[in-house]
């Protein structure tokens, strides 16, 4: 039995995903800025995702901008308000754990000019609101933070932090990369206070390729990629129509069950940490109160890619933190306080609401053995 516990790397492509694509490939294949019959229903099929993206988020139909995937997004996001209000507001704010699309395009503007400021966690493992909001001035033009980090689970308070920046500096644009969140957790643009929002289609059970800028009416924007003008100048290049497609059909299927669906997960997370438990010299690096769709353990310091590949020699799979790194370390644990051998032995276990008890089951059982059997 193959065993996917890697779900934050990469989800499968629900069915409904899949025959969208084919649909559109075959059938409705038109270039969506075409005039005629085949551009006009290729451009449908577009907004139609489009509408139901926005309704997922509360956001309006005219704010949802397509790219090919959440990097993407993420650098629109940074480069496109910085050439915006750069000249005059010099300063970005980040977290110290955000993804390596948000943290390497903060790097580059960095050496460009900018100030960087990164927030780290308290010693408790832990972001507060004050600590964000605290650091920025009128001199900032961006605070990026992600809503759940995604080698950990830790959920940022990325809406109490928004709304505490405005408060003070209505003018400062916020981001949040919420690829681990989105389709997961409830969340709505309102709420969150967000001006932007990054979203990525093969997290939520569509196709690798396809990605969200959601961006607030009334926040400028000098765009990354110039052209055809496709996206109302944000983002050009020919639309993917079959990758969009796949998105919008896959948001459809599991935006109704959000609520549902992380009530569920929350019982296999539960489930889950009560086989680790019995577990000798397992820990458990993720919080309590983290998001219930990712676990990061350490397994008794024995190093994570010998772990892993013993794991898949069972046809179990999963990982050692984010995928984006290859394997590097990207110092996020660290951030968290998790150093030594229990970061060289880090493990990141990744569910969906199809994850089964069983797979869980096998899971623990090969671990287990991968730890007796494992020297060092």
């Amino acid at each position: 039995m193959s065993v996917y516990l890697d779900n934050a790397a990469t989800t499968k492509p629900c069915a409904e995903a899949v025959k969208a694509i084919l649909e559109t490939v075959t059938e409705n294949f038109g270039n969506p800025s075409s005039l005629h019959r085949a551009g006009l229903n290729a451009q449908l099929a577009v907004d139609k995702a489009r509408k139901i993206i926005a309704d997922s988020i509360g956001a309006d139909n005219g704010e949802i901008y397509f790219t090919s995937g959440a990097t993407e997004s993420n650098n629109l996001a940074l480069r496109g308000i910085v050439s915006a209000y750069g000249k005059r507001k010099k300063k970005i704010i980040i977290s110290s754990v955000e993804h390596a699309s948000v943290e390497e395009t903060a790097s580059a503007l960095e050496k460009q000019g900018f100030e960087v400021v990164r927030v780290s966690p308290r010693d408790d493992g832990q972001f507060y609101a004050d600590d964000f909001a605290g650091v920025c001035d009128n001199d900032t033009c961006i605070i990026s933070m992600m809503f759940v980090n995604n080698e950990t689970g830790h959920i940022l308070p990325v809406g109490e932090t928004f709304k505490k920046v405005k408060r003070r500096f209505p003018e400062i644009i916020t981001h949040c990369d919420c690829v681990q969140g989105y389709m997961k957790i409830p969340i709505r643009v309102n709420n969150l206070c967000a001006d932007m929002m990054s979203l990525s289609g093969h997290k939520v059970h569509a196709v690798k390729g396809v990605g969200v800028l959601y961006i607030k009416k009334g926040v400028r924007l000098i765009p990354i990629i110039t052209g055809g003008h496709q996206e109302k100048g944000v983002r050009s290049g020919t639309e993917s129509v079959p990758l969009i497609v796949s998105f919008g059909s896959a948001v459809e299927k599991y935006s109704p069950t959000v609520s549902e669906r992380f009530e569920k997960v929350s019982s296999l997370k539960k489930y889950l940490l009560e086989r680790l438990a019995e577990i000798d010299g397992v820990i458990v690096n993720s919080p309590e109160n983290a998001s219930p769709y990712i676990v990061n353990i350490s397994a008794c310091g024995k190093r994570s890619e010998i772990m892993l590949h013993f794991l898949e020699q069972k046809e179990i799979y999963v990982s050692s933190g984010s995928a984006c790194s290859k394997g590097q370390k990207s110092g996020v644990l660290e951030q968290f306080g998790i150093k030594g051998k229990n970061a060289d032995s880090a493990v990141r276990v990744s569910m969906t609401s199809e994850t089964t008890e069983k797979e869980l089951d096998a899971f623990a059982d090969a671990l287990r053995e991968g730890i007796e059997k494992i020297r060092g």
